[in-house]
C-alpha cells in the first residue's frame, strides 16, 4: 500500500469513495469536499494500491485562542479494503500532519453507532469527551473524541 498526499487528479476517485462510504444527507457535496481539500491549513492523505485509491483522510487545523487544534474531517476506506490496517495508517499520518503544523490537540465527531470507527479511535488513544444529539440527523448522535498531541513521541511520527 502506498500512502501519499492528495493530488488534484485524485478527486474523481476520492469522491467515488465518499459516495460508497456515505449516503445523503451525510455525504459531503463535491464543492464542499473540494473546499476541504484545497485549504492551506489541511492535509488529505491517500491510500493507494496498484494505482487504485483504497482510502483517504482529511484533517485540518485552526487556532482557537492561543492553541492550535486539529479536526479530523473524515477517514474513509472502501469496504473491500477494510481490516487491512489502512485506517490505522491514515490516522497516524493525519496526526503527524497536525503535529507538524503545530496542533496541540486533535478531535473528531463519530457516529455513536459506528463501533468499528470508535474502536479505531480508542486504539489510537482518543477519549470520548461528550455527545452531540442530532449531529448526524434526527435521532443520530455523535460522540466527540479528542487526544492531546503534545505527548506524541518523535519515533511515532516517522
Amino acid at each position: 500500500m502506498l500512502y501519499r498526499l492528495y493530488k488534484p487528479d485524485d478527486f474523481a476517485a476520492l469522491y467515488a469513495i465518499e459516495a460508497v462510504c456515505f449516503q445523503p444527507p451525510m455525504r459531503f457535496s463535491r464543492p464542499y469536499m473540494r473546499q476541504l481539500i484545497g485549504q492551506s491549513n489541511a492535509a488529505a492523505w491517500i491510500a493507494e494500491d496498484d494505482a487504485r485509491l483504497r482510502g483517504f483522510s482529511i484533517v485540518d487545523w485552526m487556532r482557537e485562542g492561543a492553541e492550535l487544534s486539529a479536526y479530523i474531517q473524515t477517514i474513509e476506506v472502501v469496504p473491500a479494503a477494510r481490516g487491512q490496517g489502512i485506517g490505522e495508517e491514515l490516522m497516524r499520518r493525519m496526526e503527524n500532519s497536525a503535529h507538524v503544523a503545530g496542533a496541540q490537540a486533535i478531535w473528531l465527531h463519530v457516529d455513536a453507532r459506528n463501533a468499528a470507527a470508535i474502536r479505531l479511535y480508542e486504539r489510537h488513544g482518543y477519549r470520548c469527551r461528550g455527545r452531540q444529539e442530532g449531529y448526524y440527523g434526527r435521532g443520530n448522535a455523535a460522540h466527540i473524541y479528542d487526544k492531546a498531541l503534545l505527548s506524541v513521541s518523535a519515533s511515532s511520527l516517522l
